[in-house]
């Protein structure tokens, strides 16, 4: 049944202390992101019941209510309305998850063009090697590609807004790293080249910009300010960036690169097991978000990201997991029968890679599931990881997507038809052994039992 939008954001605000207690309203692809004056105010039981939501986070003054995609959009876009955003003292947040908190910022909003742009480049090399409509092959390649030729400018202005500048000085500035007549500069005796440093290059130039701006405010006199101020941010952070943070970027992009590629070519199968069967974890803890712009390199530096179709194999184990909760529960009514509706409804968006629903309403309260999931996604990030050391490198041209859904989205180096085969045989790997570990030690029956039906 659809969701309706402006009833569900009606029903979160009081939960949530009202207006006055919400001091930011952000989203992401599944989750709606409050900043809070005081999270004590929270009704977190209240909040989970409420028809919708499909799970709740609770995090250093936040408070993240999982909604899934598309709805998370139209809520966040009602609560937006029903919410006046006042200055209001918060606590403070861990150094750590403040800094993941920001790159979420500046990250995430690229996401559905990286989606689109990802999946048509995807569509276009499928025409280009079955020889198909080459009149409309470099139309389809200019718009797949501009957006990742220009990506620098969209996070320099990402950058500057979410950490207090002028978005559009950000950008100004950032844009010097794709800017082709930066091949005439040289640096440490290097001359440069065009995108050197890529979206880290962008994110460092946007950090001096905004660093140097307000510093200006500060002691610029109000009646120059509108002059002076853009002409030395750009002057002083755009030299910084030739003379500097490009040439250091670029070292670290590709050293991110090379540890990518050296990391899943030597020691695949062991690498894959361990970051398939730690990232769960990681999401539930929020740790994820460092790897956006890892990710967002790889993809700017090569064209598309290892780590991603590893990392998307804890998904698949969680499908393989709820699977052998619906089955252990099948004679279980009416005590499963809740457990198990919760599961239809919520397995189709797991198998296209959403998998909060199946976490927050089934392994996660069960318990023990959810290692076994864990479980699952060690051995799928294995399978992928296997074949990496055997020189057929998996990649997707775009973040977000997983599982099902990030299949228009494979790129490698091996072909298209290898490369899906390689990720096909991940998910499998995943879902049979996330199914067959939950199935033989995941205690369903006995974790059911003890703690109620979660949800009902």
């Amino acid at each position: 049944m659809p969701i309706d939008a402006s009833t569900t954001a009606s029903a979160i605000l009081p939960l949530v202390g009202g207006p006055a207690n919400v001091t930011s309203v952000t989203h992401c692809m599944t989750r709606l992101r409050l900043a809070l004056a005081d999270p004590g105010r929270v009704d977190d039981a209240a909040l989970r019941a409420l028809p919708g939501v499909l799970g709740l986070v609770r995090s250093d003054g936040t408070c993240q209510v999982v909604l899934g995609p598309g709805v998370v959009t139209r809520v966040t876009a009602e609560f937006e309305r029903l919410v006046t955003t006042t200055p209001v003292p918060t606590r403070e947040a861990t150094p750590l998850k403040a800094v993941l908190r920001r790159l979420a910022g500046v990250f995430v909003p690229l996401i559905p063009a990286l989606i689109g742009c990802g999946i048509l480049a995807g569509l276009n090399g499928l025409l280009v090697n079955a020889g198909l409509l080459p009149g409309l092959t470099p139309a389809l390649a200019a718009v797949a590609a501009a957006f990742m030729a220009l990506i620098a400018v969209f996070v320099g202005y990402n950058t500057a807004k979410e950490f207090g500048g002028t978005p559009v000085l950000g950008g100004a500035v950032a844009a010097i790293v794709v800017y082709p007549g930066v091949a005439k500069v040289t640096a440490f005796g290097v001359t440069l080249s065009p995108g050197q440093g890529g979206v880290l290059g962008a994110l460092g130039a946007a950090l001096l910009a905004t660093w140097v701006e307000k510093t200006c405010r500060g002691r610029v006199p109000d009646a120059l300010d509108v002059l002076l101020t853009p002409t030395v941010t750009v002057l002083v952070a755009g030299l910084g960036t030739l003379y500097g943070i490009m040439w250091a970027a670029g070292a670290v992009s590709s050293a991110i690169g090379a540890a990518a590629n050296w990391l899943l070519a030597t020691t695949g199968a062991f690498a894959g097991l361990v970051l398939g069967g730690l990232f769960l974890p990681l999401v539930m803890l929020g740790l994820h978000q460092a790897l956006i712009p890892i990710h967002t390199t790889l993809i700017d530096q090569q064209g598309y990201t290892v780590l991603l179709p590893v990392l998307a194999m804890a998904g698949a184990g969680q499908v393989g997991a709820a699977v052998a909760v619906y089955v252990r529960l099948r004679h279980d009514a009416p005590l499963g029968a809740s457990l198990r509706t919760t599961i239809r409804s919520a397995l189709p968006a797991g198998l296209l890679g959403v998998g909060e629903p199946l976490i927050y309403g089934v392994s996660l309260p069960l318990g023990r599931p959810f290692l076994t999931a864990c479980a699952g996604g060690a051995a799928g990030g294995a399978f992928v990881g296997f074949f990496a050391m055997l020189g057929d490198r998996v990649g997707a041209t775009a973040i977000g997507p997983s599982g099902w859904a990030l299949f228009p989205l494979l790129s490698g180096n091996r072909g298209l038809a290898t490369t899906t085969a390689i990720y096909a045989g991940g998910l499998a790997t995943s879902y049979a052994i996330g199914f067959a570990a939950t199935y033989a030690f995941g205690g369903v029956r006995e974790a059911v039992a003890a703690r109620g039906v979660p949800g009902s």
